[in-house]
This record gives C-alpha cells, sequence and structure tokens, in this order.
C-alpha cells in the first residue's frame, strides 16, 4: 500500500501542519510508504483525490472535514480508497467513523484498519461528506470562518451565539422525496453524518451507510431556550424537544424567505434554493 498524504497545512488553525512530521514518523515506523503533498485549493485537493486513485494509492485526507470532503469528491466513479488523518478543528467525520484524534491510533488505521462503503450528499454536482445546513448555521458558520482571532476549539460554540443575538427566524419550503413542509424557525440540517461543529450530533441517529439522510428541522422558540438546549446537541438528547423534528429522506429540496447560504462540511456550498440528493456508498474509506 502506498498512501498518498493530502495536506492542508492551515487546517485547524496550522494544526494539521503542524502534526503532518508526527504522522509521518508514525507510518514510516509502521512501514507504509507515502507521499506529501500540500493542496492549493479545494479544487486542487479534488484532483489529487483523482489522481492517488489512478495511480492505485489510497487517497489520505490530512486535515479537516473541508479537506475530507474535497478528497472524497475526487474519489467518486472510481475505485479508489479515502483515509484519514485528523487535523482540522472539528474533525467530525472521523469522530463518527471512529478514526482515532491521537497520532498513533489514526496511523495505525490507515495501515490496518477495514475498508467500508459510505453515501456522500451532493448539491449542483458538489458532494459532501457529512452535514449540510442552512438558516441559523449559515450565519453561525459564516461568522466562525471569519473568527480568526478565536481559538479553533472555541469558535464554532463563538460563531453560534454571535449569530443568535440578531437572529430572526424565517420560513422555509421544503420538498421530502416530493412531500412538501414548510417550516418557520431556525434551520435545516440534511444530514449524511450524525455530527457537526465539533461534536455536536445533531442527527444522533444519521448513519453513513444507510442510503438515507437525517433531515432535521428545527422551529421557532424563544432564543433562551434555544441556548438553553444547545449543550443538549452534544450529547444528541435535543431530539426529544417539541421544537426538533427529523424525517428521512433521499432527496431534499429547500428554499427560504430570504436569502441563505448551504454550509456543508465547514465551508459554503450553494445558495439557496438547492436540491440535495444523497448518492449510496459512493466511496470507500479506512475506518478501524
Amino acid at each position: 500500500m502506498i498512501a498518498s498524504l493530502i495536506v492542508n497545512p492551515a487546517s485547524g488553525g496550522g494544526n494539521a501542519g503542524a502534526q503532518l512530521p508526527l504522522y509521518t514518523a508514525e507510518l514510516e515506523r509502521l512501514g507504509v510508504q507515502h507521499t506529501v503533498t500540500v493542496t492549493r485549493s479545494i479544487e486542487h485537493a479534488r484532483e489529487l483525490g483523482k489522481q492517488a486513485a489512478a495511480e492505485g494509492h489510497i487517497a489520505v485526507a490530512v486535515g479537516g472535514d473541508g479537506l475530507v470532503s474535497a478528497v472524497a469528491a475526487g474519489l467518486v466513479e472510481t475505485s479508489g480508497t479515502l483515509g484519514i488523518l485528523p487535523g482540522g478543528r472539528g474533525n467530525d467525520f472521523a469522530r463518527v467513523l471512529g478514526v482515532p484524534r491521537e497520532t498513533v491510533g489514526a496511523c495505525q488505521t490507515l495501515a490496518a484498519g477495514n475498508t467500508t462503503k459510505v453515501d456522500l450528499g451532493s448539491v449542483s454536482g458538489r458532494t459532501f461528506v457529512g452535514i449540510a445546513t442552512c438558516g441559523f448555521d449559515s450565519d453561525a458558520n459564516r461568522i466562525a470562518n471569519e473568527a480568526k482571532h478565536v481559538p479553533h476549539k472555541l469558535v464554532y460554540a463563538y460563531g453560534g451565539i454571535r449569530a443568535l443575538i440578531p437572529w430572526k427566524p424565517a420560513t422555509f419550503q421544503l420538498k421530502l422525496d416530493g412531500v412538501e413542509r414548510e417550516l418557520y424557525g431556525y434551520n435545516v440540517a440534511v444530514a449524511n453524518s450524525a455530527a457537526y461543529g465539533s461534536g455536536m450530533y445533531i442527527a444522533p441517529d444519521a448513519r453513513t451507510d444507510d442510503g438515507l439522510f437525517d433531515v432535521v428541522m428545527i422551529a421557532d422558540a424563544p432564543k433562551l431556550a434555544y441556548l438553553r438546549h444547545l449543550p443538549d446537541v452534544f450529547k444528541g438528547t435535543h431530539v426529544s424537544l417539541p421544537m426538533i423534528e427529523i424525517v428521512r429522506a433521499r432527496e431534499v429540496e429547500i428554499s427560504a424567505s430570504r436569502p441563505f447560504a448551504l454550509y456543508a462540511d465547514g465551508d459554503p456550498l450553494a445558495d439557496l434554493p438547492v436540491t440535495i440528493s444523497i448518492l449510496p456508498g459512493a466511496i470507500n474509506v479506512i475506518v478501524p
């Protein structure tokens, strides 16, 4: 096996760059042949993933969910395999798959783990690995991405609190596998995976291999109630609240009463209105 390490040194506020020598040293100790290429952009990462697959190498994303998503996109419609060495802020896709955050465990998983198929989400030809979300999360993600002065462990909480202060509810029009719905409230999250935002289990029962999205709809509620229940999301216990509804679907159409960007894996993916589709078993990935 040859592992093509695709690295974004800036991931996690420079965490990926700092961890890279530790990862390469451990891979050498384990006898795993590897190459290292630094990405220039999301598009470059996608091309590097595709190139690794063409060469019969494991395409290994060394960074956060944004880089994992980009490399995974390059593997669609190939027989290539994705490996993950976490180095971002949230590392939520790795967390859900059980890939260890610490160096030795992550490298051992890459060297001796199992290969499984996972689904991807797709929006206008662009794919994502985790959760696509819009509404309140659009504002929170934008603020978090702009907050260069905030420690990366706190940045998502910072973005959420800052977004909550001026927030006003919106009306969302949805079609879930053709069935029309309307939501007045905070947010719509279309979840291929269970977690986002550095360990927030917004869709705790979502699976990456069931060919379905868990669509989480958050209705209007007082801001203080929203803030009070925010810690529940880290435990996944928020799903019992009356403001939360979850429906499973293969295709989701979303429009809203005011402009929102759809974010996925920490990055803006498209502007509403959007149609989001599931790609069942789209790529191979190495897991423990």
